[in-house]
């Protein structure tokens, strides 16, 4: 007989994996539902200021003409994420603490832990933009103080933003995580797909010829640089990859899996728990493609016929939410608005819940704390989610440019997507088990990924030093 639980349940240390904690897979689809998750948060991260700021932006540049390329974005990543998940709900332990098997090692750590270190240290930036980019949307909705986007209402925002973020993640627990990034997934996933299919009975309707015209697979002349932005802006990152993999040890899918024992038991629990895994993957993929679309078909029909350049910055939010309001009346405003701060909170908060844990690893890896001692990692955790979201807030208040702190973020990102495909390679070949990675399509897939985020990060860090 199969043993349930309630996934929302009180749970042992996610981190450990013990023998009676073991818990048969589900078996039907129905089943396999009760236990997603991990995917919701994943998308909360991933669908933010980079959608809402970037791809629109990117709309109003290109037309149509890269819509194609919005839905491959986000297509060819996710088998690297798949396969970094697959290594951790068979091994149990967290992405940080692969990279760090692979050498040479540099002191206490391997050079991938150095590596991701830089990379966070980028991202900082990167987080300052999000939260600029809340603070913006709530200000133009209601300044509070002074004129919408005025010093003041921006930074009072900043503050309620960062306090209220803080407040939300302070238990540390999956289960609150989960909840929230669920509520703002559904408010801007609705949102923003309204809104772009509202847009065909209005002065800047769209066609079906237009779609069509996106998807021919072509980049126009000139657009190359556009092209390789929305590519690297779209789908997950490494930053989210590695993310996802802390999520699926604190759902419980490793843990309920349990150690490696050798037997066929072991082995068919693990087979159940991938394929959750594998359906929590595409639900989150399928969030993510259609509502970067709709960001994406805004820009090209609503930004991309108006005259002058496209606009920038919180720039953006402004001009989208205006022409809504010419168009359609206040009530698409206020929609706007509201998916607008749904989306860029929750990658807020996506951030503030995970990245203490990555530096509490970090140190664990370190030697600085016992990652092990659940008092210990707990309290860690719960320091730095008061402390970093801090940081980020006077990051945006001393730079006070979304837009760019956004680029310095995803520079670092695309530099990292390289050293993470090394990473996951490895770990494929040398620490998955032949009967867990025999399927010649997922290989397939996972070779087709490989190719393109090698060429996306071989462009980037060509850019980077001056090419």
């Amino acid at each position: 007989m199969t043993t349930t639980v309630n996934p929302a349940a009180p749970a042992q240390d996610p981190y450990e994996l013990r023998p009676e904690d073991v818990l048969d897979p589900p078996r039907t689809l129905r089943g396999r539902l009760r236990y997603l998750g991990p995917g919701i948060v994943i998308t909360a991260s991933v669908v933010g200021s980079g959608e809402l700021l970037v791809t629109t932006s990117l709309g109003a540049k290109a037309g149509f003409a890269l819509l194609w390329l919005v839905i491959l974005g986000a297509a060819v990543k996710v088998w690297v994420q798949v396969e970094l998940a697959r290594w951790t709900i068979l091994n149990g332990e967290t992405a940080l603490a692969g990279y760090g098997r692979v050498r040479p090692r540099i002191g206490p750590m391997g050079w991938m832990n150095w590596l991701w270190i830089g990379l966070d240290l980028a991202k900082n930036f990167q987080r300052g933009g999000v939260i600029g980019g809340t603070a913006a949307a709530c200000s133009i909705a209601w300044p509070i103080v002074g004129e919408s986007l005025s010093r003041t209402s921006l930074t009072v925002w900043t503050v309620i933003a960062t306090v209220l973020s803080i407040v939300l993640m302070s238990s540390s627990r999956y289960s609150v995580v989960e909840r929230v990034t669920t509520a703002s997934v559904a408010i801007f996933t609705t949102t923003t797909i309204a809104l772009a299919l509202s847009l065909p009975f209005t002065d800047f309707s769209y066609t079906a010829s237009d779609i069509a015209s996106g998807l021919t697979f072509a980049i126009p002349a000139g657009a190359i640089g556009l092209a390789l932005a929305m590519f690297g802006s779209t789908g997950v990152g490494a930053d989210d990859m590695t993310n996802y993999t802390y999520w699926c040890l604190e759902k419980g899918y490793a843990r309920w899996t349990g150690p490696d024992d050798g037997t066929e038991a072991r082995a068919q629990r693990a087979e159940g728990w991938l394929k959750v895994m594998q359906l929590d993957v595409l639900l989150s993929w399928v969030l993510c493609t259609l509502t970067t679309l709709s960001f994406y078909i805004v820009g090209a029909s609503v930004l991309g016929g108006r005259p002058g350049p496209a606009p920038e910055d919180s720039e953006v939010i402004t001009s989208v939410s205006s022409i809504y309001t010419d168009i359609l009346g206040p009530w698409a405003e206020w929609l706007f608005l509201i998916g607008a701060v749904a989306v860029l909170y929750s990658t807020h908060v996506a951030a503030v819940a995970v990245v203490p844990r990555l530096w509490t690893n970090t140190l664990g890896l370190m030697g600085a704390i016992d990652w092990r001692d659940v008092k210990v990692r707990t309290r860690w955790i719960r320091i730095l989610t008061v402390v970093l979201p801090v940081v980020w807030a006077v990051m945006y208040l001393a730079v006070r440019s979304p837009l760019l702190l956004l680029q310095i973020g995803a520079t670092g990102n695309a530099i990292f997507l390289l050293a993470v495909l090394v990473a996951v390679w490895r770990m494929r070949l040398v620490e998955v088990d032949r009967r867990f990675r025999t399927s010649r399509l997922v290989t397939a897939l996972f070779v087709v990924s490989t190719v393109a985020i090698a060429g996306l990060a071989a462009y980037s860090l060509y850019e980077v030093i001056g090419g």
